[in-house]
């Protein structure tokens, strides 16, 4: 069987999105890094002392499991590591809605911690505790923040989870998170040569988003920061770009793609696609048959982490919600973000995605106890409010953008906006003209020029001229994985070498020559680019599934295969866990359980 690549970059006859429904396993040598790990199937169920216990099935045939599977479960999932064959692993988990609230939050997390304790140790070596080598007292500031937050949060719970339904869920994502430590402790009991994990582990990898941010609003002179630099380069590199996105209407409104790339260092590629059926009761005192509207979705995700963190998620009532970052670069605006009174902003958006049920509540439910930390454009986009024009198609709600800065969040319905132009693009820069102001934009602008512009930064014009290519799924995946920087006249810069690629839809600046000559950080040599591309439709959406494809872009002759062994970051870059070569094909991974959900 010919793989989907080669389908793709063949330019094989357009085929609907049904046809990419079965994943695809690679088939060439050169594809292949290791033995397959096979499937695993377990689930939770608690004795009469409210003890957990995970029970590991003999069988990987999800069909055959349900026959074990007894019926007082609590969580259930399948799982697979095909990191080593397609970038990602795997993760459909399952509660029993029969059963209480935070119990089914209790088992989820537990699970989760439990199947995938072989590479979430990895990911906390990679990522997380890397995150404070030299900075320790800024990270103890952090720390201390942090506490003092989860203290808040932990009072309003207290006070609110018994009446109020968004507390209530507040609180159920907490109870997830806090047993992911569990379950990875039940696993390494049976697996000794599994390193101790603490809960600060877990917290700090699901709070990575939230920590640009907090370095930039705590940071002080006593940190080491150069003083000389603007704000936006202390917390992050100037100009550096953490994503890309396109919304893509094909004609007549037959469909929409939904599209977003990952930018990010290299070191973060331990992936996992993730399924939760959670079927937790849309609040307290609720009926048992009263269930979340938002309670199956997929994503993009991370080892022990319990969102998107790209972010990229596929709701069952049928909303898509997705960001790029536009970060911070207002000094000012840091005195708004504090420990009391407001929530994480990875907790946020769960919530919203969990509760909403159109783009207008998605953006109101998220406005909520602004954390000013990750500060991103959000767009939701509603597929229920998608109808081919000859039935006439809907003049609202099928896209809102929201951005946040600190203090500050705005949202609009921006369906006319996708509907005249055809496509909505997303890539780190305000669309909001008082977002844009209030950021500290401007003063980029003057220094910089047109880069640091929505209307005509590299990715902005590169959008608009190629999003018209786009007919079907192949012509929107071939979009969001182009990077020929060395030919195309939109990556060209103020440089030495004159073509960066860093302008570019999907980023490769580790391509970029260490010698260069570089104007600001952003398009100098360095671990960063786009390490993932994820794409739905309609048709997908419906079954929350995606097409998405794992690590750098390789597919033109100015981006090679990336390679650790072959990278000069390598030796000072932790990559446990991770492959060397970085040359996957594109899947759509076929979900074991529930087909389609709205």
């Amino acid at each position: 069987m010919r793989s989907l690549l080669l389908a793709l970059l063949l330019g094989a006859a357009a085929c609907s999105a049904a046809t990419l429904i079965q994943a695809e396993t690679p088939e060439t040598p050169d594809q292949q890094h290791g033995p397959e790990e096979p499937q695993e199937i377990a689930y939770v169920s608690f004795d009469a002392s409210d003890k957990l216990k995970v029970t590991v099935l003999e069988t990987d045939d999800p069909e055959e499991a349900e026959k074990d599977i007894p019926a007082d479960y609590v969580a259930k999932a399948v799982y697979r590591n095909l990191i080593n064959q397609t970038g990602w692993a795997y993760l459909e988990l399952q509660t029993n809605a029969a059963v209480d609230d935070e119990r089914q939050a209790r088992a989820a997390g537990a699970l989760e911690g439990y199947l995938s304790a072989g590479i979430l140790h990895m990911h906390v070596n990679n990522v997380a505790r890397p995150f404070c080598d030299g900075r320790q007292a800024l990270c103890a500031r952090i720390q201390k923040f942090l506490e003092r937050n989860l203290g808040w949060v932990g009072s309003m719970v207290k006070k609110q989870a018994g009446k109020d339904v968004y507390w209530h869920q507040v609180k159920l994502f907490y109870v997830q998170q806090d047993a992911l430590l569990e379950g990875y402790n039940l696993k390494r009991a049976q697996d000794l040569s599994l390193p101790e994990l603490t809960q600060n582990d877990i917290l700090w990898l699901n709070v990575q988003g939230d920590l640009e941010d907090l370095v930039s609003a705590l940071a002080s002179s006593e940190d080491g920061l150069d003083n000389e630099a603007t704000v936006m380069e202390r917390g992050r590199v100037l100009g550096s770009g953490s994503c890309s996105a396109l919304i893509k209407l094909l004609p007549g409104s037959k469909d929409l793609f939904v599209s977003h790339d990952t930018w990010s260092s290299y070191e973060t590629m331990l992936r996992v696609q993730k399924k939760y059926v959670l079927n937790y009761q849309m609040g307290p005192g609720r009926a048992r048959s009263e269930l979340l509207p938002g309670r199956a979705m997929s994503f993009s995700s991370y080892p022990g982490v319990l969102t998107s963190g790209d972010d990229f998620y596929i709701m069952s009532t049928g909303l898509v919600s997705l960001e790029t970052t536009i970060g911070n670069g207002n000094a000012s605006l840091w005195q708004y973000v504090k420990p009391v009174g407001q929530v994480a902003e990875g907790t946020r958006s769960m919530v919203a995605n969990r509760l909403a049920t159109s783009g207008r509540m998605w953006t109101q439910l998220f406005s909520k106890y602004n954390s000013g930390t990750y500060n991103n454009q959000w767009m939701v986009v509603d597929y229920t409010r998608l109808v081919p024009q000859s039935e006439g198609q809907s003049k609202s709600g099928l896209l809102y953008v929201l951005e946040q800065l600190p203090g500050f969040i705005k949202a609009e319905d921006l369906t006319s906006v996708l509907l005249s132009q055809g496509y909505w693009a997303s890539y780190n820069v305000p669309y909001f003209k008082d977002v844009f102001s209030m950021g500290g934009n401007e003063p980029l602008v003057r220094k910089f020029g047109d880069w640091f512009t929505f209307e005509h930064s590299p990715r902005a014009e590169i959008f608009r001229r190629d999003q018209g290519k786009v007919s079907d799924l192949q012509g929107m995946w071939r979009l969001m994985r182009s990077n020929d920087f060395k030919n195309d006249p939109l990556s060209v810069c103020n440089c030495t070498p004159t073509h960066n690629g860093e302008n570019a839809i999907a980023a490769r600046s580790d391509l970029n020559p260490a010698d260069g000559k570089y104007p600001w950080g952003a398009l100098g040599h360095r671990n960063h680019g786009a390490t993932d591309t994820k794409i739905t439709s309609k048709e997908l959406a419906a079954s929350l599934r995606f097409l998405g494809e794992s690590g750098p872009p390789h597919y033109s002759e100015s981006c090679p295969v990336f390679s650790w062994s072959t990278a000069d970051f390598a030796a000072t870059t932790p990559h446990q866990g991770l492959p060397d070569a970085w040359k996957f094909p594109p899947v759509v991974h076929p979900w074991a359980w529930g087909l389609n959900h709205f």
